[in-house]
């Protein structure tokens, strides 16, 4: 199962900014394998990602933020969502992976 985390690369938010960051260095220090989706390059990748996120998640006004996460098509959660699994340890359970990668799987 792949993790994806859609991500702006150009956004003028700096806490958009650091949101992605936070959420794609615990990964990478962790050694989880994730693919980035740049939804503002990829117009067809971003209304995907809007049209997946639950009503429940979605704001009241305007579009949901990056970084939203999705383990394949699945809704993960947002920031907010990720920073809670991080504070409460249930990282690997938010991103429905059954335990943590061993340093071959993440290299294989």
């Amino acid at each position: 199962m792949v993790i994806k985390v859609y991500i702006a690369s150009s956004t003028g938010s700096v806490a958009v900014k650091k949101h992605q960051q936070a959420v794609v260095g615990f990964l990478e220090a962790n050694r989880i394998s994730f693919q980035e989706v740049d939804i503002t390059m990829l117009e067809e990748q971003r209304l995907w990602m809007y049209r997946n996120i639950p009503r429940d998640k979605q704001p009241e006004k305007g579009n949901p933020l990056p970084p939203q996460i999705f383990n394949e098509d699945h809704y993960c959660g947002d920031y907010e969502d990720f920073f809670q699994s991080k504070e409460d340890n249930t990282v690997f359970a938010f991103l429905r992976l059954s335990s943590k990668p061993s340093v071959q799987d993440s290299e294989s």
